[in-house]
């Protein structure tokens, strides 16, 4: 690609209905749109409905060169589009991923190592039956978490159950429910993102299981939303805003004819607010 078009792709393969209810990715947008604005650069936003409708995107701003890089998230086993975007020459950043080796600049993270942590802090507090909602489960990331705390449970002594979900609040309700209805109910759930995490405080107060006096949970991706919920809600954060500036940053790195380079976010950290306590006797 020779040309220039001032403009950086970004396409989300995910319900446009889900862009307004979970913060993370309105996050990273603004994070990359402050970084690339400052080198008179914008970020073209499109949104599809599943990975074929992006490839055939990446194709039409190929060939019309309507970009002169794009940024990749969400990978998943055997992805399809590292492919093709290889064949059209287009430089690419890739959020996440399973390796450091990408052909691709990437900026990594350790999903393995923030789970392990919020495994740890739940054990702390003397929960030995742990529950995880996770979203789908061809996602590279979303493998990392649920291998480690599956591995994490196991090494410790501890119960561990994953019950698969999509980001959005009616799986994360679906998920609670199955959960706590069954016998031998878990004592803390961690869930993949906020909005799943803040169904499953609804679905709690429902079936009167008071939290955290019985049920302790954590969610994935802090926000305003986990702050502001009763109890306020436990969470694994990471400064989303930043880790954009930090993708947008590998972007004009390519740009600018550097090489192909490999980062790693800050690691998660936990932040314990009230939906977190000891185990009851």
């Amino acid at each position: 690609m020779t040309s220039r078009a001032d403009a950086v792709g970004l396409v989300l393969a995910r319900p446009a209905r889900m862009l307004g209810l979970e913060p993370f990715f309105m996050e990273l947008i603004a994070g990359i749109e402050e970084t690339l604005a400052g080198e008179g650069r914008s970020l073209l936003l499109h949104v599809v409905p599943d990975h074929e409708a992006e490839i055939l995107a990446y194709r039409r701003w190929g060939q019309g060169q309507m970009v002169d890089a794009v940024v990749l998230v969400n990978l998943v086993t055997d992805d399809p589009r590292l492919d093709v975007l290889r064949e059209l020459g287009i430089p690419t950043v890739v959020l996440g991923g399973p390796r450091r080796d990408l052909p691709f600049s990437n900026v990594g993270i350790d999903n393995a190592q923030a789970m392990r942590d919020a495994v740890s802090h739940l054990l702390s507090l003397g929960h030995v039956d742990l529950a995880r909602v996770s979203g789908p489960h061809t996602l590279f990331h979303t493998q990392a978490r649920t291998e480690a705390f599956v591995a994490e449970c196991e090494r410790r002594g501890a119960q561990g159950t994953v019950i698969e979900g999509d980001y959005s609040e009616a799986s994360g309700t679906r998920a609670t429910r199955a959960l706590l209805g069954r016998r031998g109910a878990p004592t803390a759930i961690i869930y993949d993102n906020d909005v799943m995490a803040l169904a499953g405080l609804g679905v709690a107060s429902e079936m009167g299981v008071p939290v955290p006096e019985k049920l302790s949970l954590l969610a994935w991706d802090d926000s305003a939303l986990c702050r502001l919920a009763h109890p306020p809600l436990s969470a694994m954060s990471i400064d989303v805003h930043a880790m954009g500036m930090q993708v947008a940053d590998c972007v004009l790195n390519l740009l600018a004819g550097g090489p192909v380079t490999s980062h790693m976010a800050p690691l998660p950290r936990l932040i314990a607010r009230g939906s977190t306590a000891p185990v009851a006797p």
